[in-house]
């Protein structure tokens, strides 16, 4: 039988992001602090956000919203990424994207935390934008998962395959 192991990956629920940005969009709708300032949000492509509004502040508002609404359906804010509220023409607008996947810059600083600190006999291989983590034991794996939800490194972490 092989070893147990496990998958880190980064990955957002799409449908959940898609339904936070409606609740989002919604909101600013109905909101008095919103009235006739002409703030939006919607998709930009795959994985991008357009946030645009008339005034800088109601536009760094309206991603304040959208951060709220990540949180209740339980999204990392660490997988979404505003930029500043740049002019364009008479409106603010504001990108921002959601980010899947592990860099492989970010794959290699995890795998060498854990074979530096986790216990002896785990292996962490990179497999494209996640990584494989087995070892000979479950308890070894339940301590690497641990050692990792306790070190920050910038992006959202998810424990999949768990076998």
């Amino acid at each position: 039988m092989a070893d147990p192991s496990f998958d880190v990956v980064s990955k957002v629920d799409r449908q959940e992001v898609d339904n936070a940005l409606n609740q989002a969009s919604k909101e600013l709708g109905t909101r008095f602090d919103f009235r006739g300032t002409g703030t939006a949000i919607s998709w930009a492509g795959e994985e991008a956000v357009t946030i645009e509004s008339e005034t800088e502040e109601r536009a760094l508002a309206a991603v304040e919203v959208f951060k709220e609404k990540l949180i209740k359906r339980s999204i990392s804010l660490k997988a979404f990424e505003a930029d500043e509220p740049a002019l364009s023409g008479k409106i603010y607008k504001v990108s921002g994207k959601i980010l899947q996947g592990i860099a492989s810059d970010k794959a290699k600083q995890i795998a060498k935390f854990i074979r530096d600190e986790g216990p002896k006999g785990v292996q962490a291989q990179i497999q494209g934008d996640q990584l494989r983590v087995s070892g000979k034991k479950k308890d070894q794996l339940q301590e690497v998962i641990a050692l990792l939800k306790g070190k920050d490194f910038e992006i959202a972490l998810q424990f999949t395959n768990y076998r």
